[in-house]
């Protein structure tokens, strides 16, 4: 599946919330949008990485950037994981990967050495007019909001 790069499109997509709304990614033009992909909430991995957006969400909004979280878990795991972990940002669910396909976020990956189809842990930074300035592909759990935040300069 193709990534996406700074200067395309991002695809819109609504999908369902952890809350039970639906988000509607156009309808947050105008500020800036950081969507993150992850593999399964409740790992170890993935709530480390929901953790440090978490931890990091006052800077981000200074900076005039919402944060969504996207995998492929329902709704209701969804929920759990956002209480579990006091996420204050919303976690959307793509259980039939049609987003992440999309965004070039779901594919074959190697892990220990084993290659798998799956969600291919991925940032995209959208712009307020909706383009993306800043695509990652296979980020690492650990570490990877702190460098997102060095290389948007927050």
């Amino acid at each position: 599946m193709p990534r996406l790069a700074p200067g395309d499109q991002a695809p819109d997509f609504t999908l369902a919330a952890d809350d039970g709304t639906e988000v509607t990614l156009s309808s947050l033009r105008g500020s800036g949008v950081v969507v993150y992909f992850y593999p399964a909430a409740m790992t170890p991995g993935c709530t480390r990485q929901a953790c440090d957006f978490r931890d990091s969400l006052d800077a981000l909004a200074a900076a005039g950037l919402a944060v969504l979280g996207i995998s492929p878990d329902a709704p209701e795991k969804l929920a759990r994981f956002r209480t579990q972990d006091s996420l204050s940002f919303p976690l959307l669910s793509d259980p039939d990967h049609v987003v992440s396909e999309r965004w070039g976020a779901w594919g074959e990956k190697k892990l220990y050495g084993r290659t798998s189809v799956g969600m291919i842990r991925s940032t995209v930074v959208v712009g307020p007019d909706g383009t993306v300035q800043l695509a990652q592909y296979n980020v690492r759990a650990t570490g990877h909001v702190a460098s997102l935040r060095e290389t948007l300069g927050i």
